[in-house]
């Protein structure tokens, strides 16, 4: 699931360089601070020994071991990271950040908290260490443990404890992932207040969820359990850097069955949507309502609307459907036997190796789901599933936003009904917030009351960011936190994985 990243040069370029007439200082330094007299006997090269089989001791508990390794090989095995932090009691204050973890929704001991500290403990009580076979040692796993447990901290704080892309099925998102550059900042930083302060999450729906889960707050409809298993995972989800950076944006958010326009974070356009049929049509919220495969496996149903972001620059309007060959073979074939005017009456043509047949010249009796070979398309008209306009954008899935004939499912709370494009309860609405005034949009508004429609595609004014999200909590532009049920039960794959992952000591973070 979270993948270990390969050695990338700018180690090389960018790993702190300490001065080795630092090395002899080390002893004394500790000494200085700690009064063990031990620490007065300590040898560098012997350090650096004990240091290097340490390393390759812990190697395959490192989320990042390439890394790890030729950042100490670059600074010759120096204890840069605890002779930096140490003296200064940063490591202190380090391991008060990890005890404040659930505050995120997070374990402490996925950072090692509980090893740093007693090894913490032992350097601050003066005779505690009584070697210098044991201060090596010590000191070696300290700066290991230490160094390793912040790039982790860092990495979950500022890109996600999971990596979407890993355990979604229907996720087509870009999301940004740690680095080298990312990892060097955790290790060169001097001032341990001012990074763990600016890595802490910034959004105001963040620490609305923080301060939720902190007071037990139960949402309405749900018990305490299921509100804070629904605060966790999109505290998850907003640690994702994944989002729209446009300042105007639609936005459709598939378990409220909703889409917004955005602009500069206020909604200028709100509408109920129509998506995709899930696995959850009930709205249980219960861990095992999805089965045990499905609790860490996602297995969505074949009808679900997939996570995407993508740019939408044109519509059509009076659309022309291809259906696809999974609606024709599961509805079509068996509706065209049950009555021989269903082609006609719903402006459906027939075609056969791209070319248009008589529909009335094919025996329908001997087509089968095995044997079908003609692929259909629907006429622009008031019967056509795509509506009167279509909006377009790039993506794997050929998921659209349309209008549709079907009104009547708008006015339902269970919205999760196509077969997976995204049906729009507004979509004039839409063109003319996208489009703004002008002759574009005339032109959209004239098209529209053709009586004898043709397809026509306009381009809109500028391209427009479309992010189709998976939110069960959000911040609403009133302030207040908003709870849905989770329809595709991605919830309950998500917060299967975190917790996976809570049962890891030193959990390894999204570091793709």
């Amino acid at each position: 699931m979270i993948k270990k990243i390969g050695f990338i040069g700018l180690v090389c370029l960018l790993a702190v360089q300490f001065c080795k007439s630092t090395q002899p200082e080390m002893g004394k330094i500790l000494f200085q601070k700690f009064h063990n007299p031990v620490f007065q006997k300590l040898d560098f090269e012997e350090y650096k020994e004990v240091f290097q089989k340490v390393l390759q001791e812990h190697k395959k508990d490192l989320s990042n071991p390439d890394f790890i390794i030729k950042f100490y090989q670059n600074n010759d095995y120096n204890p840069v990271f605890v002779m930096s932090h140490l003296p200064k009691d940063n490591l202190k204050l380090l391991v008060q950040y990890y005890q404040r973890a659930p505050e995120h929704g997070l374990q402490p001991k996925m950072f090692n908290y509980p090893k740093i500290q007693t090894l913490l403990d032992k350097f601050y009580d003066a005779g505690a260490i009584k070697s210098t076979d044991e201060a090596y040692r010590d000191l070696a796993n300290l700066e290991l443990l230490s160094a390793n447990s912040l790039i982790n901290y860092s990495n979950v704080l500022q890109f996600g404890l999971i990596n979407p892309k890993e355990i979604y099925e229907r996720y087509d998102i870009k999301t940004a992932q740690s680095d080298t550059v990312s990892m060097l900042k955790a290790l060169r930083m001097q001032n341990m207040q001012h990074y763990l302060d600016s890595i802490q999450p910034q959004s105001k729906a963040y620490q609305k969820m923080q301060q939720a889960l902190l007071n037990a707050y139960i949402a309405p409809g749900f018990s305490a359990e299921e509100t804070a298993r629904i605060l966790q995972v999109n505290m998850e989800r907003l640690r994702w850097k994944n989002r729209p950076q446009a300042a105007k944006y639609v936005w459709v958010n598939i378990p409220d069955f909703r889409l917004r326009v955005m602009d500069r974070g206020v909604p200028v356009l709100t509408m109920n949507v129509c998506v995709g049929q899930g696995r959850n049509m009930d709205l249980a919220d219960k861990l095992e309502s999805c089965g045990p495969a499905d609790l860490v496996n996602d297995i969505p149903d074949s009808h679900e609307t997939p996570q995407l972001l993508s740019e939408m620059s044109t519509v059509e309007v009076n659309p022309i459907w291809n259906i696809p060959q999974s609606i024709a073979k599961k509805e079509i074939i068996d509706q065209i036997k049950a009555d021989p005017y269903f082609l006609a009456n719903n402006n459906i043509q027939v075609y056969s190796k791209g070319k248009m047949v008589n529909s009335d010249e094919i025996d329908w009796n001997e087509i089968t789901n095995e044997n079908l070979t003609y692929t259909f398309k629907q006429k622009p008209g008031g019967e056509n599933a795509m509506g009167k306009i279509k909006f377009m954008f790039p993506n794997a899935s050929s998921i659209y936003l349309h209008d549709t004939p079907a009104k009547a499912a708008f006015k339902k709370p269970m919205r999760a009904v196509s077969h997976g494009c995204i049906r729009l309860a507004d979509p004039v609405g839409l063109a003319k917030t996208l489009f703004g005034p002008g002759p574009k949009l005339d032109l959209v508004l004239d098209e529209l009351q053709e009586d004898i429609p043709s397809s026509r595609f306009i381009s809109l004014p500028e391209k427009i960011p479309v992010f189709i999200d998976y939110e069960t909590c959000w911040l609403d532009e009133h302030g207040n936190l908003q709870f849905r049920p989770d329809v595709y039960l991605l919830d309950v794959v998500l917060y299967t994985h975190m917790q996976k992952l809570f049962q890891t000591v030193g959990g390894k973070g999204n570091n793709d």
